[in-house]
């Protein structure tokens, strides 16, 4: 009696590696962006719940928005990227920036990001 062996060929397990591994090198790339939009998110959500804050000058507060960026590692986001502009009984704060990190040869990945957040006088602002 004759047993046929079943299995994956060394040269599709190669193949497979290869495949994982193309998705593994992406997730690399893409992972710390998106932690980076999230600490952005993270620093607008705090900086709507700091009591007081729509009474302060905008000034003030994009340079406490940058320091809440600053412990979140966060080197993507520039003052030229922030718009603070008035709106009903506060202030909203709009976040939009791009990343390009390079991925293989001349392929590069881009994300464009863009974050809101409404400060309200009295209560913490809502996304």
């Amino acid at each position: 009696m004759k047993r046929n062996q079943s299995g994956m060929t060394l040269i599709g397990f190669i193949i497979v590696l290869a495949v994982v591994g193309v998705f593994v090198y992406m997730g690399m790339k893409l992972i710390p962006m998106y932690t980076e939009y999230y600490g952005v998110k993270r620093a607008l959500t705090s900086l709507s719940a700091e009591p007081g804050i729509a009474d302060r000058d905008p000034a003030k507060i994009e340079d406490l928005f940058f320091r809440r960026l600053y412990v979140s590692y966060a080197d993507n986001v520039k003052p030229e990227h922030v718009k603070i502009q008035r709106k009903d009984a506060g202030y909203e704060i709009l976040v939009s920036y791009e990343v390009r990190r390079p991925l293989i040869a001349n392929l590069d990945v881009v994300g464009h990001f863009e974050a809101k957040q409404d400060i309200r006088r009295g209560s913490g602002g809502a996304d």
